[in-house]
């Protein structure tokens, strides 16, 4: 690993922090530090039975390292450990709190000036995906709420701990939300809300929202927008193809909308964030505290949210990146994301020239274990919308596909390439319409590529991809 350079910044402010509070009398606990060194060093040897989740050889699941900046902000805070439930635990890392979310309200559109918002950290986007249901049910009791099938399962999970009726719609070959199938649902009359994904964990997929808004004025309907994992892309429209684009561009007409900093806004764990475009559902959250809110008339935290007790030092890390790398297009951060984009782009095309693979929804080659027609190869019929990729095995039938997918998986990690495993709809890989209706599963691999050095380590990804390939497919 290369030297931590947030070792040498967090020490310099610790410094700063402590001349803070240097007027306080001094005092000293009682500790153990050869204890603490030993169970220190135990720890470390035990964080080493871990994927390398910080090196571009992982490109799997949805795990990117915080920016050094979060980390020692994070670390910095935890010398005091705030609490941003009231300004009574935690009014600096509170008012850090208001600015860091007015920058993530502001890159969908919506700021105090022009109509205001609603809106605040969450310890996941879990939560924040649950306070969004909760007021859907709030304003809709009763009516149900509908959503990809694609989408995140935490939402049909969601709705059953809030007792509120959930639905699944179908998806397309390319893992979108069926506009045909939602409408049809609608037509019955008892849909408050729909869930559009903006970023589905599964292949990346973008519901076409432009499209579910022009429902909307038609059936009447709350529209809540998860962009837990692709959010933050709609600071590189450029980046992206026309559909995706689209949906990006009318993300301020939604009605909510959750993003998780703690994937692409480069944040530990604990972070998440949920927005509502009408301020005045504040009124929803009105509670009395016999103790809590008492040190200041300004609106604490904890007055607009579910949860209680939250880490302050997430506000704090959260705050502190966005200073460094400021939520605005053409920006680093958002430079980071376009390279993400491209490395996504590039190996999707590798795989769909390559005859051993089969890429999301081709349109001129056959099944699995149908050869691709000599003058075409593999056409780039859809290529990925964000930055994960997803591919299957080219084999003579579904279980040597799935059989050899694990296993290039399993001789990729031997070479400390790291990717995932998917299962996704078989006829997703089909080029015909006669594949439309196979509901089985075929077993694909995937690979998230969103660490902003993927770009440029795509060849020895690639390299290890195919050696593996050949290893499987000529065994």
């Amino acid at each position: 690993m290369a030297s931590d350079p947030a070792v040498g910044m967090l020490r310099r402010a610790e410094e700063t922090l402590e001349a803070e509070f240097a007027r306080l009398p001094e005092f000293r606990k009682t500790l153990d530090e050869e204890a603490m060194a030993r169970v220190l060093e135990l720890a470390a040897h035990r964080l080493g039975d871990n994927f390398p989740y910080f090196h571009p050889l992982y490109a799997g699941q949805m795990l990117k390292p915080p920016h050094p900046v979060a980390r020692a902000a994070y670390a910095l805070a935890m010398k005091i450990n705030p609490n941003n439930h009231a300004l009574d635990g935690g009014r600096a890392s509170s008012a850090m709190e208001v600015e860091a979310v007015a920058a993530i309200a502001a890159m969908f559109g919506w700021t105090r000036e022009n109509g205001g918002y609603l809106g605040h950290l969450t310890s996941s986007g879990t939560i924040a995906n649950l306070e969004a249901l909760w007021m859907a049910g709030q304003l809709a009791p009763g009516k149900r709420i509908v959503g990809s099938e694609q989408a995140h399962y935490t939402h049909w999970r969601i709705s059953g701990v809030l007792r509120l009726p959930y639905a699944s719609m179908a998806a397309d070959r390319c893992g979108r939300m069926r506009l045909d199938v939602l409408e049809s649902e609608l037509r019955k009359g008892d849909v408050g809300t729909v869930v559009a994904t903006l970023g589905t964990t599964g292949v990346g997929a973008v519901d076409p929202l432009h499209q579910i808004l022009s429902l909307r004025a038609r059936y009447g309907f709350r529209v809540h927008v998860d962009g837990a994992y692709g959010g933050y892309f709609g600071l590189i429209p450029e980046e992206l193809d026309e559909p995706a684009r689209k949906a990006y561009a009318a993300v301020s007409q939604a009605d909510s909308i959750v993003i998780d900093p703690h994937k692409h806004g480069l944040q530990p764990y604990g972070c998440g964030c949920i927005l509502f475009r009408d301020a005045a559902l504040n009124r929803f959250y009105k509670h009395d505290s016999p103790f809590t809110y008492f040190t200041s008339k300004e609106l604490h935290l904890g007055e607009i949210s579910l949860e209680c007790s939250r880490a302050g030092a997430a506000a704090v890390a959260l705050w502190a990146t966005q200073q460094l790398l400021p939520l605005k297009p053409g920006g680093e951060f958002a430079r980071g994301l376009a390279s993400s984009r491209r490395a996504a782009k590039e190996l999707d095309r590798r795989l769909r020239a390559d005859r051993r693979f089969v890429a999301l929804a081709p349109t001129l080659d056959g099944l699995p274990g149908q050869a691709p027609s000599a003058d075409s190869g593999q056409a780039a019929a859809h290529p990925p919308e964000l930055d994960i990729v997803v591919w299957a095995l080219r084999a003579a039938d579904l279980r040597n596909a799935s059989v050899w997918a694990q296993e290039v998986f399993d001789r990729c990690a031997e070479r400390d390439l790291h990717l995932a495993l998917v299962q996704l709809p078989h006829a997703w890989f089909a080029p015909s319409a006669e594949a439309e209706n196979d509901s089985r599963l075929a077993t694909c691999l995937r690979s998230v590529l969103m660490k902003p050095e993927h770009e440029a380590w795509l060849d020895p990804i690639w390299g290890r991809l195919s050696a593996a390939a050949d290893e499987v497919l000529e065994g």
